[in-house]
C-alpha cells in the first residue's frame, strides 16, 4: 500500500467514476482500475462494487477511503511544516469565502496581503458557508472568513470585525427620511427582500427579521446581493445590505436610498477559521492579522454617499411622501 494507492480510492469516492477519477489523478483509467483492484487484493476485502453505469464504494470501501483522506491530509500537513520552516511567508494558502463578503472585502484586503506577504499565493475558494466548512474538514482548504456563530469544534476561531448593516429603500419608501435615527421596531410589520437558502446572510437577515417584528417578501429569493440592490432600485421591496457591499468600488444605484441604522446597528461578525490541527496555525495568525487591518471607514455606514432625487442639491435630504 502507498500514498498514489490511497489517493486513487479517495479520487473514485469523490468521483464515482474511473475515468473522470483518472482523470484527476492524470493517469489513464486502466491504470487506476488496475491499482484499485491490487489495493483490493492486499486488503483481501472488495472496496467497490461495480456496475455498468456508476461506481459505488462498498461499506468497508466507504470507511477506508475517509480514513485515507486523513491520512492525506496529514501528509499534506506534513509538507505544510516543511515548506513553511524552509520559508514561512512564502508558498500557498487556499482561502475559502462565501459570496455576500468576498466582492466587497477582498479589493481592499488583498493589496495588504500581498504588501505584507509579497511571495505568498493566496487562492482563493468561493462558496457558501457549509461548502467551506466541509472542505476546510477535507483538508482542501487552509483557511476560510466565516460569519459567526459556527458550531464546529474542529477548527479555529480568530475574530476579525464586525461589519453593520444598512437598509436599502427606493427613494420613495416612507422610511427614507430616517437617517441615522432607523431603529430595529421602524422595521415592524415590513416584509424584505431576502436571499434564497444556503446563503448565511439569509440567515442573518432573518434574525434581524425576528428581533424587529418584521417578515419575507413572498415570492421572491434572490441569488446574489446585486439581485437585491436592483430589486429595491426597481420598487420591488426592500432590504438589508452589509456595509462593505456598498461602499467603493461598488457603483451606486439608482433610485436606492441607504439608511444608516440608530446605534447599535444590526450586524454580522467575521472570522477567519483553520483546522486547529493545521501546521500553518502560526502564519495563518499574521495573516488574520492582516484581515483585521482593514480601515474602519470601510466598516463606517455614517460615509456612504447616497443618491438625491433628480433635481435636488448634492447632500439633500429625500422628504417622505405625505400620507
Amino acid at each position: 500500500m502507498n500514498l498514489r494507492d490511497l489517493h486513487y480510492l479517495v479520487a473514485l469516492a469523490e468521483h464515482r467514476h474511473f475515468g473522470r477519477a483518472a482523470e484527476a489523478c492524470f493517469v489513464s483509467q486502466p491504470t487506476l482500475s488496475t491499482q484499485i483492484k491490487k489495493l483490493e487484493e492486499e486488503l483481501g476485502v472488495a472496496l467497490v462494487e461495480r456496475t455498468p453505469r456508476k461506481v459505488l464504494l462498498t461499506e468497508v470501501g466507504r470507511e477506508i477511503a475517509d480514513r485515507a483522506r486523513e491520512v492525506l491530509n496529514e501528509v499534506e500537513q506534513i509538507r505544510a511544516v516543511a515548506r513553511r520552516t524552509r520559508d514561512p511567508e512564502s508558498g500557498t494558502v487556499r482561502l475559502g469565502i462565501f459570496p455576500t463578503l468576498g466582492p466587497y472585502l477582498l479589493p481592499h484586503s488583498v493589496p495588504m496581503v500581498r504588501e505584507a506577504f509579497p511571495r505568498l499565493e493566496l487562492l482563493l475558494v468561493e462558496e457558501k458557508t457549509e461548502v467551506i466548512v466541509r472542505l476546510l474538514r477535507e483538508g482542501k482548504l487552509d483557511a476560510g472568513i466565516l460569519a459567526l456563530p459556527l458550531h464546529e469544534d474542529s477548527l479555529h476561531v480568530e475574530y476579525l470585525f464586525e461589519e453593520p448593516f444598512v437598509l436599502a429603500v427606493p427613494l420613495s419608501h416612507h422610511l427614507a427620511h430616517k437617517q441615522g435615527q432607523l431603529k430595529l421596531a421602524d422595521l415592524s410589520h415590513e416584509s424584505l427582500l431576502l436571499l434564497e437558502d444556503g446563503h448565511c446572510l439569509r440567515d442573518q437577515a432573518l434574525e434581524v427579521c425576528h428581533l424587529a417584528g418584521a417578515g419575507e417578501r413572498n415570492g421572491f429569493r434572490a441569488t446574489s446581493l446585486e439581485t437585491l440592490r436592483q430589486m429595491v432600485s426597481a420598487e420591488v421591496g426592500i432590504t438589508l445590505l452589509p456595509t462593505l457591499a456598498v461602499k467603493p468600488p461598488v457603483a451606486a444605484s439608482g433610485n436606492l436610498h441607504l439608511i444608516e441604522f440608530k446605534h447599535p446597528a444590526p450586524s454580522r461578525r467575521l472570522a477567519m477559521v483553520w483546522r486547529k490541527s493545521s501546521a500553518m496555525d502560526g502564519f495563518l495568525q499574521k495573516l488574520a492579522a492582516v484581515f483585521k487591518r482593514l480601515p474602519p471607514e470601510l466598516l463606517d455606514p455614517r460615509s456612504i454617499a447616497t443618491p438625491t432625487r433628480p433635481g435636488k442639491p448634492a447632500g439633500a435630504k429625500a422628504k417622505a411622501p405625505h400620507a
